[in-house]
């Protein structure tokens, strides 16, 4: 089957638009919004009018109820493509405000995916109302478990029409703000995969509490924040996909890893789209300061340096709109995902680094138009970590390449 890399009217007319507001609308209130730790709460409820949502897309077809086995096989689907497209043009302009977009984020696909029609008719209602600022959020990773999911501590026991949570998790994006947050739970640790539960724990549930907000390196406009959980008492029928999806198999892991499927690339894009910042920056700057037409052997070296960037970011693009196109058109990519997501954010960290060792003492500044490559250089660090660091892709990647392989 040839992958389709062009992109559609709809498409292009969005990456334009995602541009525009990158350029002239991101970009001069990125620095401010990274020393205030938050973006105006005018210019969410703006972006949410142009049908602006989480992930650099719109919410159709993001947020609607459709059960995924009732989709027409051959009806045309661009939901994971356009969201990339959009993703990496919004991270040029700042990386924290994809993040930060009002939207189920990251909790919108295990909702999508594994939710009952009734769960998801409920849970994704407030994020179609107009002038209203609402967000969900994702609640796997905990201090001992984070790349290795299957190790979660959190517990989960019945308890009448209730189920009974307790643990914390940590590193929670827009935790502290989310109307609900899909949080993740083990019945009994030693039945491992099998003993995973997924629950959607709404603001106000008692026993729930937002602890310390994260004081952080980088993406410090976008909100990260530690949620406790302390004999917190869920209603039976916010068990993401009810009690028999549960019934001996493993839906609770299996609800965590899709997540990954479907946001992996994503990550990656906005990875890109901040390694284009870097790069375009350094070569802006560059050109402005030499002749590099000029056949002097150290301009040669910046050329290459150049050059060498920007095919860094053209490959891993090339991989993150391959596991885009395999998510829409429903094909299993596991192994894709965690290529685009290792790619993508491989790539930038390098082409940030690259980028403040060309330009020099001016890439290290922290005032001015210059501060913008010490901030991305910032921001880039963690898209090397979070959603599974790049050593665990590339096991996620051996394990696919040879079945069987088990070790660590």
């Amino acid at each position: 089957m040839a992958i389709e890399f062009e992109l559609t009217a709809q498409q292009q007319a969005l990456l334009e638009m995602a541009r525009s507001l990158a350029r002239d609308v991101l970009r001069p209130i990125s620095l401010e919004a990274d020393r205030k730790k938050c973006f105006p709460e005018e210019l969410l409820l703006n972006l949410q009018r142009f049908g602006v949502g989480a992930g650099g897309s719109t919410l159709r077809g993001v947020t609607g109820g459709e059960e995924p086995s009732e989709r027409d096989p051959k009806r045309p689907r661009h939901t994971h493509r356009t969201a990339v497209v959009g993703a990496e043009e919004l991270a040029w302009g700042d990386a924290a405000l994809p993040l930060s977009l009002p939207g189920p984020g990251l909790g919108g696909p295990p909702m999508q995916s594994h939710g009952t029609p009734a769960q998801r008719e409920r849970f994704f209602a407030p994020f179609k109302r107009e002038g209203e600022l609402h967000w969900g959020a994702y609640g796997l990773t905990e201090p001992g478990a984070g790349s290795d999911v299957s190790g979660i501590a959190t517990t989960c026991r019945r308890d009448g029409d209730h189920w009974v949570l307790n643990g914390r998790k940590c590193f929670i994006t827009n935790g502290a703000r989310a109307d609900w947050v899909v949080i993740f739970a083990t019945v009994d640790r030693s039945l491992g995969r099998a003993g995973h539960r997924a629950f959607v724990v709404e603001k106000g549930t008692p026993g729930f509490s937002v602890g310390r907000i994260e004081d952080k390196l980088g993406l410090r406009a976008s909100e990260t924040a530690e949620l406790v959980l302390d004999d917190c008492r869920v209603p039976a029928e916010n068990l993401l996909g009810g009690e028999a999806r549960y019934e001996g198999s493993s839906e609770g892991f299996l609800a965590a890893m899709k997540t990954f499927d479907a946001t992996r690339p994503l990550v990656g894009a906005m990875a890109i789209g901040i390694g284009r910042a870097s790069y375009e920056r350094a070569r802006d700057l560059l050109k402005a300061r030499y002749v590099l037409s000029r056949p002097v052997p150290r301009y040669g070296a910046l050329r290459a340096k150049l050059a060498e960037m920007k095919a860094r970011l053209d490959a891993a693009r090339m991989l993150v709109w391959r596991a885009a196109w395999m998510a829409d058109l429903g094909l299993p990519n596991a192994r894709e995902a965690s290529m685009a997501k290792a790619a993508g954010g491989g790539a930038a960290v390098q082409v940030c680094a690259d980028a403040i060792e060309l330009v020099g003492a001016d890439g290290c500044a922290t005032e001015g138009d210059d501060a913008f490559l010490e901030k991305w250089f910032r921001d880039i660090k963690v898209y090397d970590i979070f959603e599974g660091t790049g050593h665990i892709q590339r096991i996620v990647i051996a394990r696919r390449l040879l079945p069987g392989l088990r070790a660590f």
